[in-house]
C-alpha cells in the first residue's frame, strides 16, 4: 500500500492524477460500511488516487445534499450498523439492512448509543468527551436544533413558537432540559459518522487514495446554522428571508435557478475576521484532503433575487468580500487547498481572484462542444491547473448526453474526437485523460457506461434526484485493469 498524501493537501495537484466521483449514498450499502472500503480497493487497483464526493451532510426530505440541516453536521443515513456491530455498540447489524429505512436506522441508532451509554470503554469515553468539546462550535447549537425539530414534527424554525425561533434564552434552558436524551443522541450519532468517516479516509490514504470533497457556498435556510446565527443572513425580525441566493438565465435554465437560501451579511461576517468560514473550512479539511467549493463566482459577486420573486430573472448582481475572505483565511489555512467550481459565464474578476489564491478550475468536456475551436472547455484550450470532468452531477451521463444530441452535433464531436472506434463513453474519458489539466475526474456512471435513467440530479426539478446507486454486478470483471492501462498511458497512475 501506498500513502496518497505525499505532504497532502497541497501536493495533490503536483503530479498528473486520475479519479471517480461517487456519493456515499451511491454504493451498493448506501454509506460507510464494507461497499465503500471495498470501492477504495477498486479505485486503488484501478489506478485512480481521487475520491470526490457531494457534500456529506444530513438532508431535507429532498435529499439534495446542496440543501442540508447543517453545513458541519454529517448525514446519520451514511453510519454503517455493521461499524456500530463491530464497535461493541450493537448486537449485531440485521441482514436486511435498507439504506431508505431511516426510522429502523434512528431506532438502532439509539439502541447503540444506550449500549455505549451503559459499556463504553474510558478510552471510548474520552474520545466522546474530546469530540464533544472539538466540535462544540457547531455541535451544541445543532443537536438542540435537531431535538427541537422532532419535538415539531421535523417543522423549520420558523414555525416554532417565538421564543425557541427567536433563541431566548429561558425558553432554550427548558428545551437543553427537556430534551438532554434526544440531544445526547444527536451528539453521539455525529459522533459515530465522524468517527466512521475518518477510518474510511485513512483507509482511502493508505491505499494511495485521496478524499475530495464538495462545500455549497450558501446555507439551506432551515438548517442550524441560519437558526444559530440569524445576524449573518439576510433576514427579518421574524427570521423571512429579505433576498436569496441563485443564479440569472444559464445552460439548465431559460429563467435562472431559484435556489432560496438566504444570503449573507458579509460585512457582519468580516469583522471578527470571517471566523463562521475559517471554522467551516477547517471543518471540511479535517474529513477532507481536498475540496471543492460549489459556485465559487459567488464570492465576487452573488445573484441577488427578492425573497418571493416568481423567478430568477428578478436578480441583480451583488459584489462579495471574496478577496478579504481568501485573505483572512490563507493566513490560517496554508495552503488552502480548494477546487473553484468556475462553471458557466465567468467574468474577468472571477478569474482574477481564483488566479490571486491558486485554485484551480473545473472543465467540463459536455460543455466543450458548442461553438467554435475558441470554447474554452475543449481540451486543447485547457490549461495544466485545471480538474478536467466528463459530467458532473448535475449533468447527464456522457452515454445519455451524447445520444441526446443532434445527428449533426454527434458527428461534430465525433470529428473533434478523431473519430474514435470506441463507443461511447470511452472516447470522452480518454480525451478528459488525454487533457492536460492534471487531475481527471469521471462520475461512476460514466465508467458504467450507463445512460440518462442513471443520472444524479436534473437542476430545476424537484423530484427523482440524488437516489442513484449501483451495484457490484453492474462492474465489468475488467473495468479496474482498463481504467489501470488508461490512466497509465496519460501519465495518471501512481509513481509516474
Amino acid at each position: 500500500m501506498t500513502d496518497a498524501r505525499e505532504g497532502a493537501p497541497d501536493a495533490l495537484l503536483k503530479r498528473r492524477r486520475a479519479g471517480l466521483l461517487l456519493h456515499p449514498t451511491s454504493l451498493p450499502g448506501g454509506g460507510l460500511g464494507p461497499d465503500a472500503y471495498r470501492f477504495v480497493e477498486f479505485m486503488a487497483a484501478a489506478g485512480q488516487t481521487v475520491w470526490q464526493t457531494l457534500p456529506l451532510g444530513p438532508t431535507h426530505n429532498d435529499r439534495s445534499p446542496y440543501q442540508c440541516l447543517s453545513v458541519f453536521a454529517g448525514r446519520h443515513a451514511l453510519i454503517s450498523l455493521e461499524g456500530l456491530a463491530a464497535a461493541g455498540w450493537l448486537e449485531a447489524a440485521p441482514e436486511d439492512e435498507a439504506r431508505d429505512d431511516l426510522d429502523r436506522r434512528d431506532q438502532l441508532i439509539a439502541e447503540a448509543c444506550k449500549r455505549f451509554s451503559d459499556r463504553a470503554s474510558p478510552q471510548e469515553r474520552h474520545a466522546y468527551d474530546e469530540f464533544r468539546q472539538h466540535n462544540c462550535y457547531w455541535l451544541d447549537d445543532y443537536s438542540l436544533y435537531q431535538a427541537l425539530r422532532i419535538e415539531h414534527d421535523r417543522s423549520s424554525w420558523l414555525e416554532w413558537p417565538a421564543a425557541l425561533r427567536d433563541r431566548q434564552a429561558k425558553a432554550l434552558d427548558k428545551a437543553r432540559q427537556r430534551l438532554a436524551p434526544v440531544i445526547e443522541r444527536t451528539c453521539f450519532t455525529q459522533f459515530v459518522f465522524h468517527r466512521q468517516w475518518l477510518e474510511l479516509k485513512r483507509y482511502a490514504n493508505e491505499h494511495g487514495v485521496l478524499l475530495f470533497g464538495d462545500l455549497p457556498i450558501f446555507v439551506a435556510h432551515d438548517s442550524a446554522e441560519v437558526w444559530a446565527r440569524r445576524h449573518y443572513f439576510t433576514l427579518d425580525d421574524h427570521g423571512r428571508a429579505l433576498t436569496v441566493a441563485g443564479v440569472p438565465p444559464d445552460y439548465f435554465s431559460a429563467t435562472g435557478q431559484y435556489w432560496g437560501n438566504p444570503h449573507y451579511r458579509w460585512d457582519r461576517m468580516q469583522q471578527n475576521g470571517f471566523e463562521w468560514w475559517r471554522r467551516r473550512i477547517e471543518h471540511q479539511l479535517e474529513l477532507f484532503d481536498l475540496v471543492r467549493i460549489d459556485h465559487f463566482r459567488g464570492f465576487e459577486a452573488y445573484w441577488e433575487i427578492p425573497a418571493g420573486a416568481e423567478t430568477a430573472m428578478e436578480g441583480r448582481w451583488v459584489n462579495a468580500p471574496g478577496d478579504a475572505l481568501f485573505t483572512a483565511l490563507q493566513a490560517s489555512i496554508d495552503p488552502l487547498p480548494l477546487v473553484a467550481e468556475d462553471l458557466g459565464v465567468i467574468t474577468a474578476e472571477v478569474d482574477q481572484l481564483r488566479h490571486k489564491f491558486g485554485f484551480p478550475g473545473m472543465k467540463v468536456l459536455q460543455f466543450a462542444f458548442d461553438g467554435g475551436s475558441a470554447n474554452p472547455y475543449l481540451p486543447h484550450n485547457h490549461e495544466p491547473d485545471y480538474v478536467v470532468y466528463t459530467g458532473t452531477h448535475d449533468n447527464n451521463t456522457t452515454v445519455g448526453w451524447f445520444n441526446g444530441l443532434k445527428p449533426k452535433d454527434r458527428e461534430h464531436v465525433q470529428a473533434y474526437l478523431g473519430y474514435p472506434g470506441e463507443d461511447m463513453p470511452w472516447p470522452l474519458i480518454r480525451a478528459a485523460y488525454e487533457s492536460v489539466a492534471r487531475l481527471a475526474m469521471v462520475p461512476m456512471q460514466d465508467v458504467l457506461a450507463l445512460g440518462d435513467e442513471h443520472r444524479m440530479n436534473v437542476p430545476g426539478v424537484t423530484e427523482g434526484n440524488w437516489g442513484w446507486g449501483f451495484h457490484w454486478q453492474q462492474v465489468p470483471e475488467d473495468l479496474a485493469g482498463r481504467l489501470h492501462a488508461l490512466s497509465a498511458t496519460y501519465g495518471r497512475t501512481p509513481g509516474q
